[in-house]
């Protein structure tokens, strides 16, 4: 299911933020992008140490958020900070599997699914 999602999300925004991209300013879904990227960042350490032997599946989705988007300047520093920033802040707190982490990781695919539906719905032509 979260394949599913970031797949369409990648296609929808290829296709229509282009004007975004060209100027190079923020576009009015950048937050949601960064909460984006930041659920990934955190799914990509919680669904290692919960032993889904996914290997970097969340870290794919993010380049391919990415490639989708083309950010440049402060906009892909910023979705790159959100990534690292999710990963970061559960590493900090977990050292291994635990209710709360699985908790976590379920309730981050929810939320990265509802952005992402979100995100369609609003700006998809």
């Amino acid at each position: 299911m979260s394949m599913r999602f970031l797949a369409i999300f990648a296609l929808i925004l290829a296709c229509g933020s282009a004007p975004a991209r060209a100027q190079a300013v923020a576009a009015p879904f950048d937050g949601d992008l960064q909460r984006l990227a930041e659920i990934l960042g955190g799914l990509h350490y919680l669904r290692g140490i919960c032993g889904a032997n996914e290997g970097n599946k969340w870290r794919t989705e993010m380049q391919a958020l990415i490639d989708a988007e083309t950010p440049s300047g402060e906009r892909r520093t910023r979705m790159i900070a959100g990534f690292n920033r999710g990963y970061n802040g559960f590493q900090q707190t977990y050292r291994s599997c635990t209710p709360a982490a699985t908790v976590a990781i379920r309730r981050y695919i929810e939320e990265g699914s509802k952005i992402s539906r979100d995100l369609t719905a609003r700006y998809a032509n």
